[in-house]
C-alpha cells in the first residue's frame, strides 16, 4: 500500500512538470528571455540559443562571471554557435532538483556576462536576480574577476563570437593593439641587428 501512495505522488509530480523554454541571444541581443524563472523540482528548463556563440554556465551569487567550482562543479551547456542564417537552432536543458535552493548561471563569452548577459532560477528576496546582475555589470570587462577560470577571457573554442571560425564582433575583446605593438617591437629589434652589423 504504501509503495502504490509512493508512486502515484511521483506520477503526480511528473505530470505536473513543466517545460520552460528560454531563448539565447534572441534578436542577435547579449540576452536570456526570460532573465529569470521560478521552477519547481522536476521542471526542465530548456535553452533555445538563436544567434552568436553562446553559453550557459552556472556561476555563483557572488562571482556571477566566474564558473562555479565548489562545492561542486557547475552545469555548463558548452559553446553553442550559430550561424547567421541559421534556421535550425540547438537546444540544451537541466532538469530541476531543488526548489529551494537559487540557481545563478551567465554567459562565458567574453565580455558578455559584464554586459548583463546573466540568468536565475528561482532567485529570493535575500538574494535578488537585481542584485545578481548587478554584480555581474561591475565586473571586469573581460568577464572574469579573476582571471582563472578556464574559458572566461577568450572568445570561445571558434575564436569567435559569432560562430563563424575567424570571425570577430564587435563585442568581442580588441586584441589588435597587443598584436601591434608586438609587431613594432620586432621590427625595431630587427633594424638594431642591421644596423649593429652595418657599423
Amino acid at each position: 500500500m504504501r509503495f502504490f501512495a509512493v508512486a502515484a505522488a511521483t506520477l503526480v509530480s511528473v505530470a505536473y512538470a513543466e517545460r520552460i523554454t528560454v531563448t539565447v541571444g534572441e534578436n542577435n541581443g547579449l540576452t536570456y528571455s526570460p532573465e529569470s524563472v521560478t521552477a519547481k523540482v522536476g521542471d526542465t528548463i530548456a535553452f533555445r540559443f538563436m544567434s552568436k556563440n553562446h553559453t550557459v554556465t552556472q556561476s555563483t551569487f557572488v562571482k556571477p562571471c566566474e564558473a562555479m567550482t565548489a562545492p561542486t562543479a557547475g552545469i555548463d551547456s558548452g559553446f553553442q554557435p550559430v550561424p547567421a542564417g541559421a534556421t535550425e537552432f540547438p537546444e540544451w536543458s537541466f532538469t530541476v532538483d531543488d526548489e529551494s535552493t537559487p540557481f545563478w548561471f551567465f554567459c562565458n563569452q567574453a565580455p558578455h556576462c559584464s554586459r548583463g548577459m546573466v540568468f536565475a532560477v528561482n532567485p529570493t528576496a535575500e538574494k535578488t536576480f537585481t542584485a545578481f546582475k548587478a554584480t555581474a555589470v561591475g565586473a571586469p570587462a573581460d568577464g572574469s574577476p579573476t582571471g582563472t577560470t578556464p574559458g572566461n577571457g577568450t572568445n570561445g573554442p571558434s575564436g569567435s563570437d559569432s560562430g563563424t571560425p575567424g570571425s570577430s564582433e564587435t563585442d568581442a575583446p580588441n586584441n589588435g593593439a597587443g598584436m601591434l605593438s608586438g609587431s613594432k617591437t620586432v621590427m625595431l629589434s630587427v633594424i638594431g641587428l642591421v644596423a649593429g652589423l652595418v657599423l
